[in-house]
């Protein structure tokens, strides 16, 4: 069944939006010419009705991977299941795997809404705004349960890569990580993962993640004709995945570090009570560049 697909228009880009699908982006291009901005979502992947196959997804009431089977909350112990046919860790929340629902929809805005039981109750709140070329995200997550539980919130956005992408996205520190993808050490940053100026996305596999970042990030892609000036709030972690062989790589604004609810300190997590809330903003301006 075809999910129910929203647009949003301004004077030089289109987004479509499938709240069906986890609230997932499926695509958002430049309306004179059809470039993809982010990864283009063609029928198939919408068929697939997979958010990891679209565009970008939301990341709550955690990002990423989570070891031991769970976490520890006031309230007890948190058992979780893994959740995704391609990781055997549970991974990236509940709210990307639910529908949400519509709150408004005016010419320029759009907010989806997801009241959620699963792993606990939450509702999580995503704002899509476009005006002269820029997107502007807004996730936002009240906790309703009656015990406290530690949150984390991201975006999971892909972006097209070519032979010329690249990337500026100035951090500190970056994790090290073992087979399972979970983080073991955190060092300064090698030569090729140093990005503090625009450079070439590296040729090996690179999935860490990144820390003490500024929140800014600038995207170059000079063969396609185009780059994105894009800001977090709310995230001073990004996790860079460039998958080997791919036309596509991720950075993702991130408010915690991979498996953060089992590292010292909980880096990044907020412990919330009921009714409180957290918010993570990102922002991408598409802005034309003579290839």
């Amino acid at each position: 069944m075809t999910p129910t697909l929203l647009e949003l228009e301004d004077e030089l880009t289109r987004l479509t939006l499938a709240p069906e699908l986890g609230a997932s982006i499926v695509n958002w291009t430049v309306r004179s010419t059809g470039q993809p901005l982010l990864r283009h979502s063609d029928q198939h992947a919408l068929n697939t009705g997979l958010p990891g196959k679209l565009a970008c997804y939301p990341l709550a009431p955690w990002s990423n991977r989570i070891a031991e089977g769970g976490f520890d909350c006031p309230g007890g112990w948190l058992a979780l299941t893994p959740n995704s046919l391609t990781d055997p860790l549970p991974i990236h929340g509940s709210a990307w795997q639910q529908p949400w629902q519509i709150v408004s929809h005016t010419c320029d805005e759009i907010v989806l809404q997801l009241d959620s039981t699963t792993p606990f109750a939450y509702r999580a709140r995503q704002r899509f705004h476009l005006s002269e070329g820029k997107l502007s995200i807004g996730l936002q997550v009240t906790h309703l349960a009656e015990h406290a539980a530690w949150h984390g919130l991201g975006l999971h956005p892909y972006f097209p890569r070519t032979a010329g992408t690249r990337l500026q996205a100035q951090a500190r520190q970056v994790w090290l990580c073992d087979s399972a993808k979970l983080p073991t050490q955190l060092t300064s940053i090698p030569k090729d993962w140093d990005f503090s100026q625009p450079r070439a996305l590296p040729e090996t596999l690179v999935d860490n993640g990144f820390c003490a970042w500024d929140g800014h990030c600038l995207i170059q892609q000079p063969k396609l004709g185009y780059e994105l000036e894009c800001q977090a709030t709310g995230s001073d972690y990004y996790l860079l995945s460039c998958p080997e062989g791919l036309e596509f790589f991720c950075i993702e604004p991130v408010s915690h570090p991979v498996n953060a609810h089992h590292l010292p300190g909980r880096p990044g997590l907020r412990l919330l009570e009921q009714g409180q809330s957290a918010e993570l903003g990102f922002s991408l301006r598409y802005r034309y560049a003579n290839s």
